[in-house]
């Protein structure tokens, strides 16, 4: 599902089953990311398959990027892998103004 950062970030600090991911690659993660955020890289092709499949099916998860394209896809990947619930961040970290960290 595609959030507007509002919907995604309101979602999220009342959603106690969630997980964050950032699917871009690790330079672009340790130059700022979401606070909690897990970082899996969907340009690893398979190596993201294979991380992707060790997490909980069960959670909810929040997925972003630069742009929220790479997220879109992840989260189409996601779901085809069985992943009940996706939240993909429309605009990810280029229109983001919530919390921030850096490595």
């Amino acid at each position: 599902m595609n959030l507007t950062k509002e919907q995604w970030w309101s979602q999220l600090q009342e959603d106690e089953n969630a997980v964050i991911v950032d699917v871009r690659t690790e330079d672009e993660f340790n130059r700022g990311f979401i606070p909690g955020a897990k970082n899996i890289d969907i340009y690893k092709g398979q190596g993201f398959i294979y991380e992707v499949e060790e997490l909980d099916k069960t959670k909810n998860y929040y997925v972003y990027c630069q742009a929220g394209m790479r997220s879109a896809k992840a989260c189409s990947v996601m779901n085809e892998l069985g992943f009940a619930t996706t939240h993909n961040l429309l605009g990810g970290m280029s229109e983001w103004d919530g919390p921030v960290e850096v490595q």
